[in-house]
């Protein structure tokens, strides 16, 4: 068993290490101003600028900022217009299960042609969460950026890859890989393989976090050495002690209660030549999870494949959504090794990711999600194991296995408030009894 991904896209740019950790970086010595943060006189010419995440007086462990020193401020723009028409706010709930076999994709989508398949709260209220999904096979309009402003984007490639250039760097994701860029980032997506396809959850409220560990003590999980943060990567020159960017005509896309919104400014966006500070994109391999079990009986709760969280600050062990990912491991307790059926607070999505990272291995054909795109199970909906599996599970000899090695891992996405689907996503499912797909959880 692999504990790093052998990509088939391999990377090429540097990166810091370590969740949540204070971090800084220049694209060349001596840009980011020493003790104090906003000199009358900044290095190279520059402008000190900052991005906020959290409240100014939130909690020291909790807040979020970082300090920016770039050649032209983005406050230089035009008026923002609406850019295309407003998706509709998904309507349609019930308390059946749905399984999306297929999902309608086209052709000649970039990155700003995502699609709405579900959401509960209100980002207006910073509440809840959205789920896009994306098809892609062109880069995204030469001198555009994009940016959500409704919440942190947790960016989950089914098969792929992705080349995103940031405002704060550069960094790929590839298939077996999962992203964060945080609210009010600028970014750039253009394509590392002919196709790439996935999902984006949208987090309106708070921030994506590593889960507690409690008893498991200081290791385990997803580790916090293993998360990747870009380098400052400045688009420009300098020309003795001043910095200049590679300026021209930009358009802006930023991503509104939902509805796309354009402005132009004359500077490129990505002008910072240092950065320091807690608010920064970042990115997991997932075959770096340390997945943890149970060795003599029973079968642990599927908290444990918990990889990020969010909590809604409201209870204690409350959160607004969990990413958990179900990863080639070993089964060695003398248990039933599928899920029981369960019924579940939260509401349940879920879908496929290709961990295999042979070109020619068969879901990385075409444009269209496979083995199959996603499904959902509504809170307190009774899923779990077919009955054909069931029966498999029981009859078989209880030893030591290999399970999840097939070249597909399943990830979920469980949130605490009931799901509406959107109109297409409610006409493309089809309804089924809950039973899961193959994920051997």
């Amino acid at each position: 068993m692999d504990y790093i991904t052998d990509f088939v896209v391999k990377e090429k740019y540097q990166y810091l290490s370590g969740f949540g950790s204070y971090h800084s970086s220049e694209a060349f010595q001596g840009a980011i101003p020493q003790v104090n943060n906003s000199p009358q006189k900044p290095p190279f010419g520059l402008r000190t600028e900052r991005l906020s995440g959290t409240s100014f007086t939130a909690p020291r462990s909790k807040s979020l900022q970082t300090w920016m020193y770039r050649v032209s401020s983005s406050l230089s723009h035009s008026e923002f217009v609406p850019y295309g028409d407003a998706p509709l706010v998904p309507s349609h709930m019930s308390p059946n299960g749905y399984m999306w076999p297929s999902l309608p994709v086209e052709e000649g989508q970039d990155w700003t042609q995502q699609k709405l398949l579900a959401r509960n709260g209100d980002p207006a209220n910073k509440r809840g969460t959205a789920i896009w999904i994306f098809s892609v096979t062109k880069n995204m309009q030469p001198q555009t950026v994009f940016s959500s402003l409704d919440g942190d984007s947790l960016i989950i490639v089914q098969a792929g890859a992705i080349d995103v250039q940031t405002e704060l760097g550069k960094f790929l994701v590839r298939q077996n890989e999962i992203a964060v860029i945080p609210r009010g980032l600028r970014y750039r997506v253009t394509l590392a393989s002919p196709h790439v396809r996935g999902y984006v959850c949208e987090l309106f409220q708070g921030h994506w976090d590593l889960p507690e560990l409690g008893p498991i003590g200081s290791t385990g999980l997803a580790n916090v050495r293993d998360f990747q943060i870009p380098v400052a990567c400045f688009d420009g020159t300098v020309d003795g002690d001043v910095a200049r960017g590679n300026d021209a005509e930009w358009t802006i896309l930023s991503r509104m209660n939902g509805q796309l919104w354009s402005c132009s400014q004359d500077h490129t966006p990505f002008d910072i030549v240092g950065w320091h500070g807690t608010y920064y994109p970042f990115k997991y391999d997932l075959a770096r999870y340390c997945v943890m079990g149970n060795v003599k009986f029973d079968e642990h709760d599927p908290s444990l494949y918990a990889v990020l969280s969010a909590t809604t600050g409201d209870d204690a062990g409350a959160s607004a959504v969990d990413f958990l990912v179900i990863l080639p491991r070993w089964q060695v307790s003398n248990a039933f090794w599928l899920p029981y059926y369960h019924r579940n607070t939260h509401s349940e999505f879920y879908g496929p990711i290709i961990n295999n990272q042979d070109p020619e291995f068969p879901p990385n054909q075409g444009l269209d999600f496979r083995p199959f795109a996603a499904g959902l199970h509504g809170m307190m909906t009774t899923h779990g194991a077919a009955e054909e599996d069931f029966h498999k599970a029981r009859n078989a000899d209880l030893e030591p296995t290999m399970l999840q090695n097939d070249g597909i891992s399943i990830f979920l996405l469980e949130t605490e408030k009931p799901l509406f689907l959107s109109q297409w996503a409610a006409e493309a499912a089809v309804k089924n009894s809950g039973t899961k797909p193959r994920a051997k959880m």
